[in-house]
């Protein structure tokens, strides 16, 4: 989902940023939708290139993160002609695909010579496939994105800090391998004195009215045992979602709101996480990858003083939740011409690899596998290592009608401290189960 200052500020509202170059004979007006966050302020002055060559004039609309989902899926699902370009969040590709609303890019993909298999495999499953694990494809990879961890390196190095956690817990303070580790650092920090400061364990997912504590917490449920769904039998949920494993799982996160977070913490997205970290709060900050290049950037966290690892792994496994986008051409347009230009010219490997150098997370094999990628920035090797452990959210057509039931019963349990682990799992079978039968896959 974002990567050189970030662009969460208190009342950012939509805006549109417009490049304008010499119209041509042949030129077209595009607009391309997508998320107001850093990567798109990036994405602006990239496109500048594609302006001079082609001749078209490109606009953007940008959304908050907030209100992304909401006011795009309006946009597509009443047919609207505003996005010529789509950068649409990894789980609207079932809804898209089935409901028409990008073309789909087999045909283009073909005659322009551009391979899926040039591209990092999770994130063609994940932003461009549908159905899932077929060759259809609705969307080019556009940002590779997963939930990981920053982490105060400048602390964890700290003389008297490393001889205490050594004498508590027999290990070095270090990033973590594993969610028990992870815990154990949460703790550590939490109330602790830095600097004359009280500083808090972890920032962590915990916001619901968007997609927030969902992106979160399924971080500890997959590495606990969590599946979406019987993999011998889609859609029979019973016994998967609610497994004990993943009730250990959901149990976990809560242990670590409760023990390890800043005080008015219960509603934290992105931006708050952000925010905590780069201000001195805490230790240690989940977030997806791009917050990476604004950490490394910031006058009081960067250079140095901050460090980065991958989703520590569980007693069940070592995955990570995906986040990202891919790039697709919005049915309505009367220009798609013009869009499938940009996304030739976008998937070419030197646009690409200018993208990851302005902040931008590129899919592209030739760009991540380069000798130098991983020493490129001090957050390449992580965003590798996570990208090789992604799974993602229902994809879905009713994958808005899934999130919402999540949200809810997991920020009553978590948060709210409503009920049990148990009965939060055992209430969402019961809800996606409903959802499955309106949409005639039970």
């Amino acid at each position: 989902m974002k990567k050189s200052v970030l662009a969460f500020s208190a009342g950012l509202g939509m805006f549109t940023a417009s490049v304008v170059a010499a119209p041509t004979a042949n030129a077209e007006d595009l607009t391309l939708c997508w998320a107001a966050w850093d990567p798109a302020n990036a994405l602006v002055e990239l496109s500048k290139d594609f302006e001079a060559q082609s001749g078209h004039n490109m606009s953007f609309e940008f959304v908050p993160w907030p209100n992304f989902a909401d006011r795009m899926l309006n946009e597509l699902n009443s047919g609207g002609k505003l996005c010529d370009l789509m950068i649409g969040d990894s789980q609207w590709i079932g809804g898209a695909a089935e409901n028409g609303h990008y073309i789909k890019m087999n045909d283009f993909f073909e005659q322009e010579g551009i391979d899926m298999a040039d591209f990092i495999p999770a994130t063609v499953t994940g932003y461009a496939e549908w159905p899932k694990g077929t060759p259809n494809y609705w969307a080019l990879p556009a940002f590779g994105d997963v939930v990981g961890w920053t982490y105060r390196k400048d602390w964890f190095e700290r003389p008297e800090l490393q001889a205490e956690f050594q004498e508590k817990y027999g290990r070095a303070l270090d990033a973590p391998q594993t969610l028990e580790e992870l815990k154990d650092v949460a703790e550590f920090f939490q109330g602790r004195e830095i600097d004359g400061k009280t500083v808090y364990g972890a920032a962590i997912y915990t916001e619901r009215g968007s997609e927030g504590i969902t992106m979160g917490v399924t971080n500890a449920l997959y590495n606990y045992g969590f599946l979406y769904e019987n993999p011998e039998k889609p859609y029979e949920l019973e016994g998967f979602v609610n497994s004990p494993e993943a009730v250990a799982g959901l149990e976990y996160y809560k242990e670590l709101y409760d023990c390890c977070t800043p005080p008015g913490s219960s509603d934290w997205y992105m931006s708050e996480c952000i925010d905590a970290f780069k201000s001195g709060q805490v230790a240690l900050q989940m977030n997806f990858a791009f917050i990476w290049p604004g950490v490394e950037s910031d006058p009081n966290v960067g250079g140095g003083k901050s460090g980065y690892f991958p989703n520590p792994a569980g007693p069940g496994g070592h995955f990570a939740q995906l986040g990202g986008q891919g790039i697709s051409v919005v049915a309505y347009s009367d220009k798609q011409d013009a869009a499938l230009e940009y996304i030739k010219w976008f998937a070419q490997p030197e646009v690409q690899k200018k993208w990851w150098e302005a902040g931008g997370y590129s899919a592209l094999n030739a760009v991540v596998e380069d000798p130098g990628f991983a020493s490129s920035q001090p957050y390449a090797q992580t965003f590798l290592d996570s990208m090789a452990i992604v799974k993602d959210f229902w994809a879905e057509p009713a994958y808005a009608s899934l999130l919402l039931p999540m949200q809810s019963r997991i920020h009553n349990y978590v948060i709210a401290g409503q009920g049990t682990a148990q009965e939060a799992l055992d209430g969402l079978v019961k809800d996606w189960n409903e959802v499955f039968e309106d949409e005639g896959l039970k």
